[in-house]
């Protein structure tokens, strides 16, 4: 079986396109039941019994032919075998609520914001460090505001409401008048100024991040929150340092 170790260094966008293999015999206290028989059950990944089992039979199968599932017990507990079905059964509900929808619909939106802020240095940014931030942003914003999009049309909300929601209220979000400056500044003042206006808006999507990760409920924008807040903390502290 080929060595899935690069999986941890992989954006959470491409490793939510690729589940990959995983081995279902794990401790309890690192692993949740739920994410391991979900990801299991999404890549068709069914493993024989070997192993893991409290000495039953070895075949994979139960006495029908059919397919069985590891379940890892408690700390202390022995693991289960049980059908497809019952681990579908048991998985925890990771239903998006209120929370999920309305964090991926605005970070849809701040990260629009940056990629317009950050598309203006080429042509004004005095220093190079400041061109491949913007640059480094761009990159990694662009592919994520893709893959919110296609989270929000694989979860619709139930029902319609009314739109019209001030995006620069939203944390961190520049205001038309300071995106006017910027794209107004020239040389070092424009550095200085994009870096002060990124480092506040990526300030706000840390906030943001920590909000949804407090009361939101599925996985993948958990995911997506945790990506978030790491990438765009260390590019906060890479910012501070060039100011």
């Amino acid at each position: 079986m080929p060595s899935h170790e690069s999986d941890r260094f992989r954006p959470w966008w491409e490793r939510n396109a690729d589940p990959g293999s995983m081995v279902l015999c794990m401790d309890m206290a690192k692993v949740s039941l739920g994410r391991i028989v979900g990801a299991a059950l999404t890549a068709g990944l069914l493993l024989p019994l070997t192993g893991c089992t409290d000495g039953g039979g070895t075949d994979g199968a139960a006495a029908d032919g059919k397919p069985m599932v590891i379940a890892p017990g408690k700390p202390g507990e022995k693991a289960r075998t049980i059908s497809p079905e019952q681990a579908a059964k048991e998985l925890p509900d990771d239903t998006p609520n209120a929370a999920d929808r309305a964090y991926v619909r605005n970070m849809i939106e701040h990260h629009g914001q940056a990629l317009t802020m950050s598309a203006l240095a080429p042509d004004r940014a005095a220093a190079d460090g400041v061109k491949r931030l913007a640059e480094r942003i761009a990159a990694a914003q662009k592919p994520e505001i893709g893959a919110m999009e296609g989270w929000a049309a694989r979860n619709p909300a139930p029902s319609a409401g009314p739109g019209g929601h001030d995006h620069e209220t939203m944390p961190g979000m520049a205001t038309g008048q300071q995106l006017e400056e910027l794209a107004a500044a020239r040389g070092p003042d424009f550095d200085r100024l994009f870096l002060a206006l990124m480092t506040a808006h990526h300030e706000g999507a840390l906030k943001m991040a920590g909000e949804v990760l407090a009361s939101g409920n599925n996985t993948a924008v958990e995911e997506m929150a945790n990506e978030v807040a790491a990438t765009q903390s260390a590019e906060i502290h890479r910012m501070r340092a060039m100011g």
